[in-house]
Parts: structure tokens; sequence; C-alpha cells
């Protein structure tokens, strides 16, 4: 035992580095892992607790306020049913602004549905015209329980008595109404209500949704949600950043693991003699296969225990939704598992790696086997021979050659480096996609920067000329969207017709054509998957009671409502419904102005007869991928730099016995360190260009499935600029040559009597 610990406090000391970045390889694993599964946790858990605890309804039904609704408590599966209760649209406003919101009356809190108060009570008829908001309309609006609400236009006020926890889909400015609870005297003309059902079978949504509709007519149904689609809102972004942290993080794992490999297998070539010594003196394979294998599980071990104490410790303290999500995945009953498990499984994949490399090790036999005078790959090739004909300068000739004469070592080295490489790549994808969205919205579904609500007092007329009267708004489409029901009748979508023939609405297509010509239209791949239809299909849908028949055209990228979405000319809808009226604009802006002071500015020129909010960027909510992004690009630089270093001391040790060639050929001692040098360079070129030419393909293949499981659909992938790209392979090569340098100059000063020895 003492003479293991020898060899592996020997092995240490002339390897420290390489020691140092496996083991802040390793914590950056295992902490990316970790965080992974916080925002899987941080993604369901708290939705599925709200939702389990409030008894909350599997499908919600709007329907017109004479819809006899009561009779869908009879219907099969159904367990038990919330309401109906009345509903009043209209806008609330406050200190912190104005937002659109269901008012919904409701008698006595319900047991379907349940709203969970979070801070102050619930409603009470001591105080008629008390309401509960749910909890992200309250935030949106800044208010607590005893603040004031105010309908504009009007003289009514409402008090705030609490704030609760919904299961339903959450407010959203612009796109979705919040939900506001009140007693049913406070809904004095409702023009709406709402009816909640519990099923039995929560698998049987779709089957459910059927029925409703067959019982109460498809006129009946306004619109349709359903929890599967709440909680695929409420885990929103979260399960993204999860998903990359967890595909990076194992992409890394295993790049490690190679790179690990990769070492030790170099170390034992290097130490053969060594080797044989120890098992000359007693040792078994047994005990030679535990000294690289113990070593390197410490050196894991270390890295696994400090990233899980780190993010135990501090995790919860980090800024932003990562400190969030820690918060809350630490009071999940599976966080003590996976605190142990995640960091456990990253240690025995190292090991695996580890055995498999040291099990050759065990195999060395204890006579030292002599090498061979001359490789049978040392033989220049014609290429190289011309070359040298041509006055290339040798040491480049020589280096290129020593690089990629040995194939089975060399491609294994070339691979090991190409992985974190082309994983570098894919981030910088990922980086540059998010930073599309900023910088580039019109390319990415969102072509307009504001959304405008006027009230029944301003017609389309007087509506369009006060907004195209600021100086800084371009275009202003009027649109309207309406919930229609797909074929089937076992899910609503959302049918918009935005613009006119005269100034179509500039959709931002992926695939297929704009749409022109009268009943043509464009859909997200949301809607399309939905319905399991393609571009050219003919499409037909039940918005009320009438029928609406289109003509898919194209396909649009479409960042809302998670791409169920079909859109159409305003015109087109008027010709099915003439007496329609459009309910929002679509504000697009001259280059460079800022949409908060053109919001500003239209609300005090409206006078209280708009409601303006800015269109929600979904890059907006994927700003902590930014620091996610760039500390495993550090993890990865660190993985490539270990590979690194094996090759540089694989290729240092094997030149030892080409050195008394060198110098007998008229070499100098700076140009022997150059062929070391051209060798690691070209290793590292060749990386690059292998990682480069794999990474790009696959980064736009993964952002695309994204981009089509989320329904926004494929086409919003931007790969790093040439410029960047070109950057990343300069530095990868340079830093390659840099960090061969000095052990190659070493290496070519060597006194003779040293080099005589390595060759024997």
């Amino acid at each position: 035992m003492r003479a293991t610990l020898r060899w592996a406090h020997s092995d240490l000391r002339t390897h420290r580095g390489e020691a140092l970045f496996l083991v802040l390889a390793t914590a950056g694993i295992v902490a990316s892992l970790l965080l992974a599964t916080a925002l899987f946790g941080y993604a369901t858990n708290p939705w599925q607790r709200v939702f389990t605890q409030a008894h909350g309804a599997h499908v919600t039904l709007h329907t017109p306020a004479s819809a006899d609704a009561g009779k869908l408590a009879g219907l099969d599966g159904v367990q038990s049913v919330a309401g109906p209760y009345p509903t009043a649209s209209l806008t609330l406003a406050s200190q912190g602004g104005r937002a659109s919101v269901e008012l919904r009356g409701t008698p006595a809190r319900p047991e379907v549905g349940r709203p969970l108060i979070a801070s102050g009570r619930w409603l009470d008829p001591a105080t008629p015209d008390g309401v509960v908001l749910e909890s992200r309309l309250a935030r949106a609006l800044l208010t607590a329980p005893g603040d004031t609400l105010t309908v504009p236009g009007t003289a009514r006020r409402l008090t705030v008595v609490g704030i609760a926890d919904s299961a339903e889909p959450r407010y959203r400015p612009g796109e979705r109404t919040g939900l506001v609870w009140a007693l049913p005297s406070a809904v004095a003309a409702p023009d709406g209500q709402v009816v909640g059902l519990r099923l039995t079978d929560p698998g049987d949504t779709g089957y459910a949704v059927q029925r409703a509709v067959t019982e109460l007519g498809a006129g009946a149904i306004g619109e349709v949600t359903t929890w599967q689609q709440a909680r695929a809102e409420a885990q929103g972004d979260n399960r993204l950043l999860g998903q990359v942290l967890g595909l990076f993080g194992l992409g890394a794992l295993v790049a490690a693991g190679l790179a690990v490999h990769g070492a030790i297998a170099t170390r034992i070539r290097g130490h053969l003699r060594d080797i044989s010594v120890l098992k000359a003196i007693g040792f078994t394979p047994g005990q030679v296969v535990r000294v690289f294998l113990i070593q390197h599980l410490v050196y894991a071990l270390l890295g696994a225990v400090a990233a899980a104490v780190l993010t135990e410790a501090l995790g919860s303290g980090v800024p932003g939704r990562l400190g969030d999500a820690v918060d809350v995945w630490q009071g999940l009953p599976g966080h003590t598992v996976a605190l142990f498990v995640v960091p456990v499984g990253a240690v025995l994949f190292i090991g695996a790696t580890t055995g498999l490399a040291a099990w050759r090790a065990g195999r060395v036999p204890p006579v030292p086997v002599p090498r061979p005078a001359a490789s049978p790959a040392g033989r220049l090739t014609g290429v190289a021979r011309r070359a040298l004909g041509a006055r290339v300068p040798p040491a480049l000739v020589l280096g290129w050659h020593k690089a990629f004469t040995r194939r089975p070592r060399s491609l294994g080295a070339v691979g090991r480096l190409t992985l974190p490489l082309l994983l570098i790549v894919v981030a910088l994808s990922a980086w540059n996609t998010i930073d599309r969205f900023h910088r580039s919205p019109e390319r990415m579904g969102l072509p307009t920067a504001l959304s405008v609500r006027a009230d029944a007092s301003l017609n389309d007329r007087e509506a369009r000329a006060l907004l195209e009267r600021d100086p800084q708004v371009a275009a202003a489409y009027p649109g309207v969207e309406v919930a229609a029901l797909v074929p089937g009748q076992t899910a609503t979508i959302a049918l918009r017709g935005l613009g006119t023939q005269r100034e179509p609405y500039p959709f931002t297509l992926a695939e297929g054509r704009a749409a022109r010509g009268t009943d043509e239209a464009v859909a997200g791949q949301g809607l399309l998957d939905l319905l399991h239809v393609r571009v050219g299909d003919w499409v037909r849908m039940t918005v009320g009671d009438r029928p609406q028949i289109l003509h898919i055209v194209g396909r649009s990228i479409e960042p809302e409502n998670a791409g169920r979405v079909i859109s159409t000319s305003l015109d087109t809808l008027r010709a099915n419904d003439p007496g329609l009226r459009p309910s929002v604009y679509q504000l697009r802006l001259d280059s460079g102005a800022d949409p908060g002071t053109v919001a500003d500015r239209l609300a005090v020129a409206g006078r209280g007869h708009l409601d303006v909010h800015t269109v929600t960027n979904p890059a907006d909510g994927l700003s902590p991928l930014r620091a996610v992004v760039l500390g495993l690009i550090v993890i990865l630089a660190l993985i490539g730099l270990i590979e690194l270093l094996t090759a540089i001391g694989g290729t240092v040790r094997e030149g030892e016995r080409d050195l008394l060639a060198l110098k007998a050929i008229g070499l100098s001692p700076r140009q022997i360190t150059a062929v070391t040098v051209t060798a690691t360079a070209g290793t590292a070129l060749a990386a690059v260009l292998l990682a480069t030419a794999l990474g790009l393909p696959l980064a736009h293949w993964l952002i695309d499935a994204q981009g089509r499981s989320s329904g926004i659909g494929a086409g919003i992938a931007q790969g790093p600029s040439p410029a960047l790209l070109l950057l990343l392979g300069t530095a990868a090569v340079l830093g390659a040559a840099a960090l061969a340098a000095l052990p190659a100059a070493r290496a070519a000063r060597r006194r003779l009597a040293d080099t005589l020895s390595a060759v024997a």
C-alpha cells in the first residue's frame, strides 16, 4: 500500500495541472447536472402541487351566458363540476399599469379549481367590491391586499382583498387575460360564463371536450383550455433550460471520460518500463490497475463533492431563475436522492472509463518488451517527400507527418479533442439564436413591437388615426383573435385575422408563401402537428356556429400559444362575419424606436381609451441561458485543455526516440521543437475542422427540433458567424501550439545520455 501511495503521489506531482483541471471539470459537470435536475423539478412540481391542492379542473370551458352549462355534470367520466360562473371582460388599472382581465363571479370558494390564497383572504359579502387576483396578475399590476384598482373610463373601484395561486393558464400581457375572482353581485353585466370539469380519467380529456361540445353545441363553445396546456405553459422556459443543462452536462461528462481514458492510455505508454519494474518487484495486475483507478476516482470524487456542496449551500443565492429553481428544488421530496445519485453517477462513469484504460496497465508484462527500432508508419509518404523536395521547411513536414502517421492514435486524439470543441460550437449556436431573437425579432416571428387594444368609444378609423399619428409608428395592423374549434371538436386553437388585403401583415415564413388570396392562411408548427396537416392542405374549423374553411399556403414562425395559431387577413374573416370589428392593433415601429417610450406616449395620447402592451419576446425568459452557456463553454474548454496536455505529453515522449535521428540529419533544437509544435497544432486544426463540420448541422438540428417540439417550428436556428468560428479555431490552434512550445523545447535540449536511456 505504501508503494502504491508513493507511486500515486509521484504521478500527481508530475501532472498537477492535469489533476487540477480534471477536478474543476468534474465539478462543473456535476454542478450543471444538478442545476438541470433542479430546473426540471422547478418546471413541473410547483404547478403540479397547486393543481393537486386546488383539486384543479382538467377542462375549462368558456361559453355564452345563455348556454345551459350545468348539464355537463351528467356527462360520463365527469367526476365533479365547478360553476358555471358568470364572467365579464374589462380592463383594470393600478399604479403598476393596466391589464385586461376576466372578472369571474364566484359565490363561494369553489371545490374544483380552488384558488389557493397566497396572501390576504377570500371574498366576503361585507366587502361587496372586494376582489381576489391571480398571483401573476397581481405581480404585473404591482398590487397587494388593501390596494385599490380602477376601471378606466368609469368611476368604478375595486378593492384587492387577496392574492391566490391557480392551476389555470396564467396572465400574459397582450396574450392572455388575467383572472380575478369577485362576488356575483360585482359581475352585473356578464358577457359569458365559465365551467370547470374534473374528470375521472385525465387521459380522456380530448373525449370529454368532444362530448361537451356535442352536448352544448359548437356555437356555445367560446374557448377550451385543458390541464395539459396549463402545465405546458407553467413549465415554460424552465424545462428548456433544464434540457440544455442536462444535454451539455451529459455531453461534457462523456468528453471528460474520454479525456481521462486518453490521458491514462498515454501515461501507460510512457511508463511501460516503470510498470514492468513494479510487477517485477511483486505488484499484481490488480494492484497496478488500482493505482490508476483510485487516483482518478479521488480526483472525480473531489470535484463531485465540491459541486454538490456548493450547489446545496450557494445555489439558492444565485440571482434569477436558477436561484429560484434551486430554492424550490431543495424543498421537494426527491432532492436528497438526486443530490446523492447525480454525483455518484458521474464518479462511476469516470471510474468506468478509467478502469478500461487502466486494464491495459495490468496486462503489461513484467519483462520490458524492446521497442521496435522503427515504426511501421514512420516512413515518409510520397506527399511528404515531395514537400521536402519543394523546400517546404522540414519542421512543418515532419510535424505534420508525426501527427497523422499513427492512425489509430491520431484518430483517437483528434476524436477526443473534437467532442468538447463540437459542444462549444453547439453552445455558441444556442447563444447566437437567442441573440437573434433580441437583435432581429422580425426574423423570428415578432415583426411588431406593441399590441394595443382600444375600448368601445373608439371606432376602427379613429383608433388607427390615433396610433398612426405617433411619429415612430411605421404601421398599425388591425386584427382580431378568436377561439376556433378544431375538426373532431377536441380542442380550440387561435384563429387570427391580421392586416388587410391592401396592407398585409408581415408574417415571418419558414415554409411556403404568404397568404394573398381569399381563404388563404399561414399556420404555426403547433397547429400543423395538432391537426396532422401540412402546407398545401385545407382545414375546416368552427367559430361559434359558423364554419371557417382555410387553405394553408405557408408555415409561419409562431412564438405565441405554443404555435397553435392559424392566421389570415382580417378581410377573409369579415367575409364570413361582416360585423367583425378589430379588437387589437399590432404596431410596427421605426428602426431604433424604443417600445417602452412609444407605449407611454400612446397611453397618454389615448387618454385612457388605449391599453398598450409591449409584445413579449420569448427570448426574455431565456436570459439565464446566456450565463449557462458561458459556464458550459468554460467547462468544455477545461476538458479540451486536459486532452491537449495529454496529446502534448504523448507527442513529446514518442519524439524522444526520433531525437537522435533528427539531430543526426542536422536539425537544430529550435527546428526539433517546431516539429512537436506543428504536430500538436495539426491535431488541433483537424479537431477544429471536424468539430465545425459536424457541430453546425448538429446545432441546427437540435435547435430546430426544440423549435418543433415547442410549437414555434423549425427555421429559428442561427449558427455562429464565420468570424466567431475563425476566432474559435485560431484560438484553439494557437493555444495548442503555445502549450506545446515549452515542453517541446525542453525535450529538444535534453542531454545525449538522457535521450539514449529513453530510447533503450
